[in-house]
């Protein structure tokens, strides 16, 4: 018995083993290919890309990964960006100190939000989320910091680190890649770490993990409180890059949006998001001086991927005879 078992747990070994090295190489060119990307391309295009890639991982933490379907994660979005865009204009914030309040002041309003809309499931979640969301836009509408329609406008970048000009394009782009990166890693460390693992166990079967002694109610809003600080994170960083934050940030458009990059890639894979983000960020900045509405052309993509690829791009790949091959799964 105990040679069959050895002999089972072989392959799954083997695969494991191709699965890490697999990862590995995707890494070290993915991570060579962000680093040279800015003698090609634009930089301001490579930065709103990353910002979003982060911003669609963040939002994936809590659907992918949680089962928690959000309409107002442009609260968090949106709201690190005014924060950040308000300290360093109005009180000469550093960048890295700016960047660091919106983040607070993001998983603040997650932690508010998550308490309410955690007592809920499934739809009614959603509009709770949505509802609150649309409350916190109608609040940047009147608050004088956000300064209404006209938003917060010629942000200083700063120095980072007091002595790092973030004015040249170059400069922020690194440091919009080093950001992004610790997102990932985070984003990857939580969600391989024993709390990781009781979300995926409460997305999957929520009354078993009930039954098992979890605190679900307290697991699902540490989730929500961490996703809202990455997007946070994110959206202080577009606030950087852009130089401006405004209601656009903050309106419900902005969390459909995130929405259709995380379905895109794939929900429940690390990537897929990024894939996503990268496909609906390069079709608005090349389509945006044709004379036909970018928004159909996205309308048209979203609907053949949800037809060809229901599990997402990356997450069809992750499903395919090639994709089990080089040692990855699809859990979902």
């Amino acid at each position: 018995m105990s040679e069959m078992t050895q002999t089972a747990a072989k392959p799954r070994i083997e695969r494991s083993a191709t699965a890490s090295r697999t990862y590995a190489i995707f890494l070290i060119i993915g991570l060579v290919a962000l680093i040279i990307a800015p003698m090609f391309f634009y930089p301001i295009f490579l930065m709103k890309l990353l910002c979003f890639a982060l911003f669609a991982c963040a939002f994936n933490l809590l659907l992918g990964y949680t089962g928690l379907l959000s309409f107002g994660h442009a609260t968090f979005f949106g709201g690190a960006a005014y924060f950040t865009a308000h300290v360093v204009k109005e009180w000469g914030f550093p960048p890295e100190l700016g960047i660091l309040t919106g983040v607070v002041g993001a998983a603040f309003l997650g932690l508010v939000m998550g308490f309410f809309a955690i007592r809920r499931q499934g739809i009614y979640f959603a509009m709770i989320t949505l509802a609150l969301s649309q409350m916190f836009f109608f609040f940047c509408l009147q608050a004088k910091f956000t300064q209404g329609e006209d938003g917060i406008q010629s942000v200083p970048r700063g120095h980072l680190f007091g002595f790092i000009d973030l004015n040249s394009s170059t400069n922020m782009y690194y440091f919009v890649l080093g950001v992004f990166l610790i997102g990932m890693v985070i984003i990857w460390r939580f969600i391989n770490s024993p709390f990781g693992m009781i979300l995926k166990s409460i997305r999957e079967n929520e009354p078993r993990a009930i039954s098992l002694g979890y605190s679900v109610a307290r697991y699902k809003l540490g989730a929500f409180v961490m996703s809202a600080a990455l997007a946070g994170l994110a959206g202080g960083l577009k606030a950087l890059v852009f130089q401006f934050a405004t209601l656009t940030d903050v309106a419900w458009q902005m969390s459909g949006e995130v929405i259709l990059m995380t379905l895109l890639g794939g929900i429940g894979t690390l990537i897929g998001p990024i894939f996503g983000a990268g496909l609906v960020v390069t079709l608005q900045n090349y389509l945006a001086t044709s004379d036909f509405p970018v928004t159909i052309i996205t309308g048209v993509v979203f609907m053949v991927c949800v037809l060809v690829f229901r599990r997402g791009i990356i997450g069809e790949f992750y499903a395919s005879r090639l994709g089990r091959k080089l040692g990855f799964e699809h859990r979902r």
